[in-house]
């Protein structure tokens, strides 16, 4: 694919974060140790649901699939910046560049998803915890993921779609270590009105709605919790959403960072910290909230990891 009414535009210019040879070194081990840790962080959680009966239940089948969704979000951007910091080659084909952003969005979009549906989980759970197993079946739990998915795509590929049809002329320069869409577009001489007014309606709208699902399921979560009579009974109800909540405070909080960071600060590092707290830090710190915060993925991990030490 290239953009419409190009004939020279062929590849951008990732900037990273520094030109200073003596710092490509420190960033490489950096993030090469952020990647790794959320590599295996997410593969722990997953096989460990996986391999254990007890968590074959509708909050760690969404727990799952958002650390699978985790996994890739980092894999879409770190793995291409490790390979330029040991390459020194900054150059990435429009192509290339056009699907890390695709992939890149189509992940994200699903953690804002996932996200919600295990709100909706705990709202089930702690509300109306007579007919949890009935209304959280596996069907309605596949339907919510599919749903997700298939969301995620359409809307990522629309946005795809949409940059496509711009044209970029002399300036090709993304002072970013990925190809984000904010920032691609603002390199186009094309006229971007319609790409932007995308942008903000279905991110708003998309953002909104999950958001606003969040914050029902917790104002009545909160609204149950505080009519069990003893101090003991609040005290488990409200652990049982402790992991999920920081990983939201988490997820949301960062977003709201680049957001703000793009459109009040003009310093294009300030941008690209926020981004990496956004991209890479949040999910390598998801699995170790839950496994901190979680008594059931602690044991269950306690046991995964002795049964493959006896294996040995």
């Amino acid at each position: 694919i290239i953009p419409g009414n190009q004939t020279q535009f062929t590849e951008f210019i990732l900037l990273r974060f520094s030109e200073k040879p003596e710092q490509q070194g420190p960033l490489f081990g950096l993030f090469l140790g952020m990647y790794l840790v959320t590599v295996v962080g997410n593969l722990l959680i997953m096989l460990t649901i996986g391999s254990d009966s007890h968590l074959h239940t509708p909050m760690y089948f969404f727990l799952s699939n958002l650390s699978f969704v985790d996994l890739c979000v980092v894999s879409t951007t770190v793995p291409n910046m490790l390979v330029s910091i040991l390459t020194e080659n900054k150059a990435i084909s429009f192509a290339d560049c056009l699907a890390q952003m695709y992939f890149f969005m189509v992940f994200v979009t699903l953690d804002n998803f996932l996200l919600t549906a295990m709100a909706y989980d705990r709202f089930v759970a702690i509300c109306h915890p007579l007919r949890y197993t009935t209304i959280m079946n596996p069907k309605l739990c596949g339907l919510l993921v599919l749903v997700s998915w298939i969301i995620s795509l359409l809307y990522s590929l629309l946005q795809s779609l949409m940059v496509t049809q711009l044209s970029f002329c002399t300036e090709h320069e993304i002072p970013h270590f990925f190809c984000d869409l904010a920032e691609v577009l603002k390199l186009s001489c094309s006229d971007t009105l319609i790409n932007y007014v995308l942008v903000y309606i279905l991110v708003g709208l998309l953002g909104t709605l999950s958001l606003a699902g969040i914050l029902f399921s917790y104002t009545q979560i909160c609204s149950s919790i505080l009519k069990i009579p003893s101090a003991q009974g609040k005290c488990k109800a409200f652990s049982t959403c402790g992991s999920h909540l920081s990983v939201v405070s988490l997820f949301y909080g960062a977003g709201l960072g680049v957001y703000l960071s793009s459109s009040i600060t003009h310093s294009s590092w300030k941008s690209t910290v926020a981004s990496v707290m956004y991209t890479v830090v949040t999910p390598m710190l998801n699995p170790f909230i839950y496994t901190l915060r979680n008594k059931d993925i602690k044991n269950a991990l306690k046991r995964f990891i002795s049964k493959i030490a006896s294996s040995q």
